[in-house]
């Protein structure tokens, strides 16, 4: 029997602030001081206080080849420090820069992902032969948190579908689940009771097999940083970042939905679809509008939250008929 143990000081899924919230406090106020200590600085365009959009010039990470890919949007990325930085991966903490400052622990080579369940062809890919299962391509996806934030990332990657047709699913596989690694030699944050472990998250076959989905490997025109998912995970745009697993480890076909973990955790805030609907509001925060980090400085506007992030075109024939305030 196996006795489970919570921390007193460890949050409850359902209690989790939003870091959105105070750090758009924290901005505010910074910026109040700011434009009180010195009338220059209070005129400056944002683009004074923006990070550099690119890999810093000393990051000897792996370069990764990509062609641009047509499905990418026009707008501008969000700056790399942004994207690096402001996380949220809590096999590593519950703080939004604890994975970049605790996952340099991650090994990511040697490393495999097992593919098994549903499927004629049950195999294990090295991460080397996952790099070249299919042509990368870089794709600049709008992202969105629950929490009420946004950014937009250049991922470097291939359609899931690639993966999927190498194993060759069967009539009984409706759902996919990823795995993510559960290690606590080298996750920190697995002591934490706020999620039980390993992290699982799942799709519809039907959604995992549309062009929009994407096995990342990459970000920026690097290999994928630790502390964003390495050395490989899922990218869903038009659905609730939560819903794209990290450090996958195991993929799963199974007949029957998944139980994944934030619907384990809190069943009432987070639905197994996880579309991004502006009309359903989280139990304790309006869904109606994000914040684009990195965008004008510290004073963040708010932006209206898209239907399905703004890829309602290309994925709301998926959920035809289906109540998505329902099926959230």
């Amino acid at each position: 029997m196996l006795v489970r143990f919570t921390h007193r000081n460890d949050p409850l899924a359902s209690e989790i602030t939003p870091q959105a919230v105070y750090r758009g406090r924290r901005d505010i106020l910074k910026a109040a001081a700011l434009a009180a200590g010195s009338g220059a600085l209070a005129g400056l365009p944002s683009a004074a206080f923006a990070a550099p959009l690119a890999p810093p010039a000393s990051s000897t990470a792996p370069r990764l080849s990509a062609a641009a890919s047509p499905l990418s949007t026009a707008e501008p990325p969000t700056p790399y420090k942004d994207v690096t930085g402001y996380n949220n991966f809590y096999e590593f903490g519950t703080d939004k820069d604890d994975p970049a400052r605790y996952a340099k622990s991650l090994k990511t080579r040697p490393w495999t992902v097992v593919v098994e369940g549903e499927v004629a062809k049950p195999r294990m890919f090295g991460i080397d032969e996952l790099m070249k299962l299919a042509p990368l391509e870089e794709r600049i996806y709008r992202m969105r948190c629950v929490e009420g934030w946004s950014m937009v990332i250049p991922w470097i990657g291939y359609p899931l579908s690639a993966l999927i047709n190498q194993v060759q699913p069967t009539g009984n596989a409706k759902y996919i689940e990823f795995h993510t690694l559960a290690d606590p030699k080298q996750m920190p944050g697995l002591s934490s009771s706020v999620l039980a472990w390993p992290y699982v998250e799942g799709l519809r076959m039907d959604e995992a097999m549309h062009p929009l989905a994407l096995l990342a490997l990459g970000l920026y025109g690097e290999v994928l940083p630790n502390q964003n998912g390495a050395p490989v995970r899922m990218v869903v745009p038009w659905k609730y970042g939560f819903k794209s697993g990290k450090s996958i480890v195991k993929i799963r076909f199974v007949e029957k939905q998944p139980v994944t973990s934030w619907y384990r955790a809190a069943p009432h805030e987070y639905g197994f679809y996880s579309n991004v609907n502006p009309e359903v509001a989280h139990p304790r925060w309006s869904q109606a509008s994000e914040r684009r980090i990195g965008e004008d400085g510290f004073l963040q506007r708010k932006r209206p939250t898209l239907m399905f992030n703004g890829y309602a075109d290309q994925v709301a024939s998926l959920y035809a008929g289906m109540d998505l305030r329902k099926n959230f």
